[in-house]
């Protein structure tokens, strides 16, 4: 049997003048669209803070030591706290009771069932001065992986909502701002029905609370000064700097408004360096925290990072110890989100 093959020739450039004009008309409208979408995404207000960083003052200073003496309690003293080491689980959740009780906070816990143990979210309440303003949300979770001590992940804001707390303990402010610790963040509980934060999120929902805005402290402990020690899922890779000292905003397109506001609050009041973005969702790592489970249920919501695994090589791993924090800038972090939090609390 006689078998012909055709061979097909592509054109990859016009061939004549008003194809030349076709296609680059073409281009430059891609152009356009990809620049209006960047700008609209990554565009926000404000410059980050670039100068050398000023000495800690006293309140900085003593803010640093207790954030280093609660990280060093629940990734050193408590360690691994997840379901498969349940006493180590029971004993961070005590402590943060403890603590949050010491400053001056009645605590309710919100209890549920996992592999057949029983776990809760921890929540307290600053009640604000307008009941009908809603309510702003700091929270984080307080287990750690399977393997890890979890100090940057996540010690490090579960610390930082214990002293944000204190902080912020006797302040009137309009709206109520709700300090919650929740459980059951890291695999194979993210983004399941046992998630602690996706259940605390659709009670919310089920009340009908209003939250206006919502904030998931997520491994904000890790800083380098080193030349490319920050990377990124593409394509933010070529929109941000690549020296991992910045402290990073991050919200999807529904929140942008937020990111916005917080970013705006956070640059105006501290000098340290800072990054924001309210993109698409599904890029990779823009949801992986507890701010994904009020997006699911429609609250506004974002994620105060370091970006973890994309400057932090010991992220959910065995060595995310505590001595390897840096708790000068972390302080420097912590309280600039407790004058964020009160920006956004007075409506």
């Amino acid at each position: 049997m006689d078998c012909s093959t055709k061979v097909h020739h592509i054109r990859l450039f016009p061939g004549n003048r008003r194809g030349w004009l076709a296609f680059l008309l073409r281009w430059l409208i891609i152009a356009l669209v990809i620049g209006t979408g960047g700008f609209y995404v990554f565009r926000m207000p404000g410059r980050s803070y670039d100068l050398p960083l000023k000495p800690l003052t006293s309140e900085e200073a003593g803010l640093r030591d207790r954030l280093r003496s609660h990280v060093r309690t629940l990734a050193g003293e408590i360690g691994e706290r997840n379901v498969w080491r349940y006493g180590a689980l029971q004993a961070a959740a005590g402590y943060l009771e403890n603590e949050l009780e010491s400053s001056g906070y009645a605590v309710t816990g919100q209890h549920y069932t996992a592999k057949g143990k029983g776990v809760q979210n921890l929540e307290a309440e600053l009640p604000g001065l307008n009941a009908n303003a809603g309510m702003i949300i700091v929270g984080a979770h307080y287990d750690s992986v399977y393997g890890s001590p979890g100090a940057d992940d996540n010690g490090s804001g579960t610390a930082a909502v214990l002293e944000i707390a204190r902080l912020l303990k006797g302040r009137p402010l309009s709206r109520s701002v709700r300090f919650v610790l929740f459980v059951n963040e890291e695999p194979p509980f993210f983004k399941t029905g046992l998630m602690g934060s996706l259940v605390y999120a659709k009670r919310s929902r089920q009340r009908g609370e209003k939250i206006a805005a919502m904030l998931s402290l997520e491994t904000i402990g890790y800083y380098s000064d080193a030349p490319q020690s920050q990377h990124y899922p593409f394509p933010l890779n070529f929109f941000y700097p690549s020296t991992g000292n910045f402290i990073g905003f991050v919200g999807n397109i529904g929140s942008r408004r937020l990111v916005h506001r917080s970013l705006e609050a956070f640059r105006r009041t501290t000098a340290f360096p800072s990054e924001g973005a309210a993109v698409p969702g599904g890029i990779i790592g823009v949801d992986w925290s507890d701010h994904w489970s009020f997006w699911h249920e429609g609250y506004p919501a974002l994620m105060v990072t370091d970006t973890a695994l994309y400057r932090y090589n010991q992220y959910h791993g065995p060595f995310d110890t505590p001595d390897r924090l840096d708790y000068d800038r972390m302080a420097r972090v912590v309280a600039g989100l407790a004058r964020v939090v009160v920006d956004l609390a007075q409506k």
